[in-house]
């Protein structure tokens, strides 16, 4: 079992930034890959992007510049760096993790861009 929690959601003010953090515990396996995607009201879930465990990141294109995936080495922890955040976009930002068979969904964090 792996569990999956995110945190650091809030309100921001639109064109400001946020970070997102993903930890992922448990039984990780030695390869893995931690994605995030985002889902609003109405709208069908998105990827966004995601890391790997040899540390190789990957972008959705349209956001390519604007949002930036790390990690720490060693915790299983992964951040996205939100820039520019577009307003009226109130997205529920999920984290999963996934080594092959195993998938882990995490409860998902609020990210409501308004002024």
């Amino acid at each position: 079992q792996v569990q999956v929690v995110e945190s650091g959601g809030g309100r921001v003010q639109p064109g400001g930034s946020l970070i997102v953090s993903c930890a992922a515990s448990g039984s990780i396996s030695s390869r893995y890959e931690i994605e995030w995607f985002r889902q609003a009201p109405g709208k069908k879930r998105e990827w966004v992007g995601g890391i790997g465990s040899g540390g190789i990141t990957d972008v959705e294109n349209a956001i390519k510049g604007r949002f930036t995936i790390s990690r720490v080495i060693g915790n299983n922890t992964v951040f996205l760096k939100m820039d520019n955040l577009e307003p009226d976009r109130t997205p529920v930002y999920y984290c999963r993790y996934g080594d092959g068979p195993n998938v882990y969904w995490g409860q998902g964090t609020q990210v409501t861009v308004s002024s």
